[in-house]
This record gives structure tokens, sequence and C-alpha cells, in this order.
């Protein structure tokens, strides 16, 4: 015996923050930046064995003007690092980035001038997935971690956020 009792059927309450976040969490829609070994294990979690389908993540995005959320898996040459910042920059707000692989996250082994230390140098990332190549169980729990994020964040907070992103 509640106040849900005295509401009738079809009516739910809820914040629009609450609202929002819960779309945003299930319709993340990615676009893969895969460059080496890791773009491999990205890919193959995005099979049917996986099935990312049940997070909302159907297929990766072709165009950066679609996709919210940027999965950079592999070493980043200093050539490649201007198309990738432009691919971020071109993505529509709110925008999320996953940085997958000891390449993509510190430059591991080729630490050297042409490849770059650390993708978090360009892009502001979100989430770090280890490994060398991280398996696709990895990069699902990364996935993961990033959808609890998105559930807790703040619309208000974003606007701001985004601003400070953008012109880093």
């Amino acid at each position: 015996m509640g106040l849900e009792e005295k509401i009738p059927d079809g009516i739910v309450l809820t914040t629009l923050e609450k609202m929002v976040n819960w779309a945003r969490k299930r319709s993340m829609w990615p676009l893969g930046f895969g460059l080496a070994c890791c773009a491999i294990e990205m890919m193959s979690t995005f099979a049917s064995h996986f099935d990312l389908a049940r997070f909302g993540m159907e297929v990766m995005r072709p165009s950066p003007r679609q996709a919210d959320l940027m999965i950079v898996a592999g070493r980043v040459s200093m050539k490649m690092a201007p198309v990738l910042r432009t691919l971020y920059e071109q993505m529509p707000n709110p925008k999320w980035v996953i940085s997958m692989g000891a390449c993509a996250s510190c430059g591991r082994v080729f630490n050297n001038y042409a490849i770059l230390q650390g993708v978090d140098r360009i892009v502001p990332v979100d989430i770090y997935v280890p490994g060398c190549p991280p398996r696709p169980e990895q990069l699902m729990d990364g996935i993961l971690k990033l959808l609890e994020k998105v559930e807790k964040e703040s619309l208000k907070g974003n606007y701001e956020q985004w601003g400070r992103r953008i012109n880093k």
C-alpha cells in the first residue's frame, strides 16, 4: 500500500536528468579508430559471440557525426594524431573516448619520435583499457564502466565540461 498504487497505469515518475542519461546509456554509438593489433580485438568484441547489441551498440558508425563514443585501439603515430583530433572534434556532444591497449594509453614499447605517447595528449580520455592487446572481455568491462559513468552524469555540469574538453 503506497503511492505507487494510486498512480494511474501508464504514468512514469522520474527526473529529466535520469531519463536523458538512461537514453544515452542505452544508445551509445561507437566510432572505431583501430590502428594496430588492438583493432582485431575490438572487432571481435563487436562480433556475434560477445553481442554488444544488448548494450545498444549495434554497429560501428562509419562517420564521426553519427557517433558519440570513440574507441582508440592501437598505437597512434604523430602523423595520425591530427586526424584523430579532427574526428573527435566532428563528433557531436556529449562524446566519450575509450583508450584501448597499452600503445594507445602510453605508447608502450614504442618510445620514439614517431609514436604519440598516450592519446590523452590530444583528446580527453574517459576510460583506459589496459593490456597488450586487451581481450574482448576487457573492452566490454571498460564499456560497462563508461555506461555507469554516463548514468551518473549531471546535465548541468556537462555544458561546462564540454567547453573545457573542446578547448583542450
